[in-house]
């Protein structure tokens, strides 16, 4: 049994998904005051405009966190004046979530983060590298989904 992690498909992903998130995380905080989970939700908020706006269910849904973990960071964030709740206007139960100015523009902040990240992270590898690890991750992505659309048909 070849117990060197590092080799592993699984492991390898996760290890550098956590350690990017870190990176990023730490970035995000110093320079505009965001965590990662609160980019990543006004980026999924961001790229859902123009569109009816999400509710905190269907941005949980989006995140892949529970409503509640959801919910806690929507009132963080509304509460500091990153987005705002409006009432459904065909359920009082439901809140819509709308991104306020000042997150748009966190938004373009957090995407240079990223950006400048990658290229620090990236910068062993040649460019045809680079382009090729990526499309082989989208590729995987795909294979990953697929096998999720495959065991709920089956389901």
């Amino acid at each position: 049994m070849n117990l060197n992690l590092t080799r592993r498909f699984g492991f390898l992903v996760n290890d550098v998904a956590r350690l990017y998130g870190q990176q990023f995380d730490r970035l995000a905080r110093e320079e505009i005051g965001l965590s990662q989970a609160q980019c990543r939700l006004v980026g999924v908020l961001a790229t859902h405009e123009g569109d009816e706006p999400l509710s905190q269910t269907e941005l949980a849904q989006r995140l892949g966190l529970s409503a509640m973990a959801v919910g806690g960071l929507c009132d963080r964030m509304a509460a500091a004046g990153w987005i705002r709740r409006e009432p459904s206007p065909t359920d009082r139960r439901i809140n819509r979530l709308q991104l306020e100015p000042r997150a748009r523009k966190a938004l373009t902040a957090a995407l240079a983060i990223g950006d400048g990240l990658t290229t620090r992270a990236l910068a062993p590898l040649s460019a045809a590298e680079r382009a090729q690890l990526l499309a082989l991750l989208a590729k995987t992505r795909l294979s990953l989904m697929s096998l999720s659309t495959a065991e709920e048909d089956a389901a």
